[in-house]
């Protein structure tokens, strides 16, 4: 028992704790100058930051201190030669498991917040363990060999530091001390809760408290992506403790009057076909903004001008899996958790496609792609698609791209069974394209811009089918619902928080539609369900969330979230609540004001609604 152990221990614990709150400090510029073009605001963001890089370094620094603790017991089998080595092998074994997760948490944000714009979330582990494959389409191979070797890289250098920093103190690190000093002791690693909670308040640390700044690029840069995924973890099973924002009773009784409203005889017609062949093609990644960029969507433009025009329509989500359970369900999807990968919930919701095939509708759905990614095939069959056909019903030469089958061979496929099937029924066939996701990569080369040749591709695409539907005499009695899956992906790098990243466009056309019509109310992606039962005259009042756009009596708005916030649009309001920073960064029209509390009690609501279910 010498009497520098105590010292040793207490300064070997201290030193620790201060090098992985560097490692974690020292990040930031990296993230500065890839995201937010040089250090200028660096030490703003690094001081506001600290709180979360504090509280990391204090998880960190737990299992050391709880090492060192344990070899302070004054007892003889903890001090045998044998004993002191183990508390060295390890304390190395702890410093290799950070190691590993601190380099993948900075590597994976560094990665994917040119495509997603917000910091590291729970989102990749669960595309990875969905499918790996699509999960990793969107990288090129030099993008991945770089963040490998990046990865693999920062891992041997934060070994290399942390096990020079424990030779420094070893062996007399593992010796026993005094009871007084073990006291001492139990004293200083009791401190560790005080940057891991943030302090005394009743409050916990959480990512919002390190937003300072009206430029959200900032603000994410301080945030330690490591805290943000673990935080977002945990919040993925206790929905009904989210985004409180007023009593509930309150929250319940602002919603109600935003909820369905019944049919009304008045209600716009916009249909001459009461048992349309219905074709719902999902666009992966258009926005409104594509529409108004020269020579890129002749064939959307055409069909705008041609059909049923939804000038004022959002999407309520940032991904395919958040979007598709807007579009199918007429649910509000919330942007911090992918439904989808919850079926027992999904499937207590209703859906369109069963209030369709209840009806009379046959149902097939077309993906070139994975129908295991993101845990859709289960969302599917629930609703009722039993016949799915993916990347794996084609031949292997036709799955050239990284996400599967090109569009145009999907079509292709689509309009191959029609031919086969004679039957008279009606059908929904939902196509789901994909070519026109990141990397862009398309056998169509029209363009200098690779993004928007792979969507002047699509659009082709659709160009083409449609085409085949006049041309076989089904364009009659076809209605083509085309809309995008989730906000745009044009132009690139927009900031969530702005309303016209949200713009979509929807059109409808078809023979079964009356004719051109410009459609001014607002809506988005949770409302195709209700409108379109509502024109071939199927109940849906059990869809509480979706409304009937061409219902006049129906409220009419739209709602959107983004990670971490909500949007709320309607004629005399328009509203963005950044939800990290506890305040609405958009608040326009003749009602200011006014959607900021029907917003929070919404999503209030909505988060109740599923923790219900």
């Amino acid at each position: 028992m010498t009497p520098f152990s105590l010292k040793d221990k207490i300064l070997l614990l201290f030193a620790t704790f201060v090098l992985w709150a560097l490692v974690f400090v020292l990040q930031k510029p990296v993230f500065l100058l890839l995201y937010a073009g040089g250090l200028a605001q660096a030490f703003p963001v690094m001081w506001h930051g600290l709180p979360l890089d504090l509280s990391i370094a204090g998880y960190f620094s737990t299992v050391p201190a709880s090492l060192l603790l344990l070899s302070s017991v004054p007892i003889r089998s903890f001090h045998t030669t044998k004993s002191e080595h183990r508390f060295a092998i390890v304390i190395r074994l702890w410093i290799l498991t950070a190691a590993i997760v601190t380099a993948l948490s900075f590597v994976a944000n560094l990665a994917l917040y040119d495509y997603w714009r917000f910091p590291l979330d729970s989102t990749p582990i669960f595309f990875l363990t969905s499918s790996p494959k699509d999960a990793l389409a969107s990288i090129l191979w030099w993008q991945g060999l770089l963040a490998i070797v990046s990865a693999v890289g920062l891992v041997f250098l934060y070994i290399l530091i942390f096990r020079l920093l424990i030779r420094l103190f070893e062996p007399q690190v593992w010796h026993a001390i005094h009871p007084v000093g073990m006291l001492l002791m139990l004293l200083v690693v009791g401190t560790l809760i005080l940057p891991i909670r943030g302090g005394f308040t009743v409050a916990t640390m959480n990512t919002g408290q390190v937003y300072y700044s009206e430029n959200q690029t900032l603000n994410h840069a301080a945030v330690n992506p490591l805290f943000s995924f673990i935080e977002n973890l945990t919040l993925q099973k206790d929905f009904s403790k989210q985004y409180r924002y007023m009593d509930d009773d309150d929250a319940h009784s602002i919603v109600q009057p935003m909820l369905y409203t019944k049919s009304d005889s008045n209600q716009t017609r916009a249909l001459i076909e009461e048992r349309p062949d219905i074709y719902l093609v999902i666009l992966e990644g258009f926005s409104d903004t594509l529409m108004r960029t020269p020579n890129v969507t002749p064939n959307l433009i055409r069909l705008r001008d041609q059909g049923v025009w939804f000038s004022k329509f959002y999407a309520n989500s940032f991904r395919t899996d958040r979007g598709l359970v807007s579009i199918l369900l007429g649910y509000p999807s919330p942007a911090t958790v992918s439904l989808m990968k919850l079926p027992k919930k999904t499937a207590s919701v209703p859906s369109m496609a069963t209030a369709l095939q209840r009806a009379g509708w046959q149902l097939k759905y077309y993906y070139g792609g994975d129908a295991d990614f993101t845990n859709m095939r289960s969302f599917l069959v629930n609703q009722g698609f039993h016949n799915i056909v993916e990347d794996v019903s084609f031949p292997v030469s036709d799955r050239l791209g990284k996400w599967g089958v090109p569009d145009h061979l999907l079509f292709r496929r689509v309009e191959k069974d029609l031919k086969q099937n004679q039957n008279t029924d009606p059908r929904l066939c939902v196509i789901q394209t994909s070519s026109s996701h990141e990397p862009f990569d398309v056998p169509y080369h029209h363009l200098a811009s690779k993004s928007l040749n792979a969507f002047a591709y699509a659009d082709s695409c659709v160009g083409g089918f449609v085409n085949y539907l006049k041309a076989t005499g089904r364009w009659s009695r076809s209605l083509v619902i085309l809309v995008p899956d989730h906000l745009g992906a044009w132009p690139e790098n927009i900031d969530n928080f702005k309303p016209w990243r949200f713009h979509i466009p929807m059109i409808w056309t078809g023979g079964a539609v009356r004719g051109p019509m410009v459609v001014q109310t607002y809506g988005s992606q949770q409302d195709i369900a209700a409108t379109l039962l509502g024109q071939v005259d199927i109940p849906h009042s059990d869809m509480r969330f979706s409304k009937d756009i061409f219902n006049v009596s129906s409220p009419h708005f739209a709602f959107f979230m983004m990670n971490d916030g909500f949007g709320l649009i309607d004629e005399d309001n328009a509203v963005i609540y950044d939800h990290k920073r506890k305040q609405a960064v958009l608040d326009q029209g003749s009602r200011q004001g006014r959607n900021i509390v029907r917003g929070k009690a919404y999503t209030q609501y909505l988060f109740d609604d599923f923790a219900a279910r």
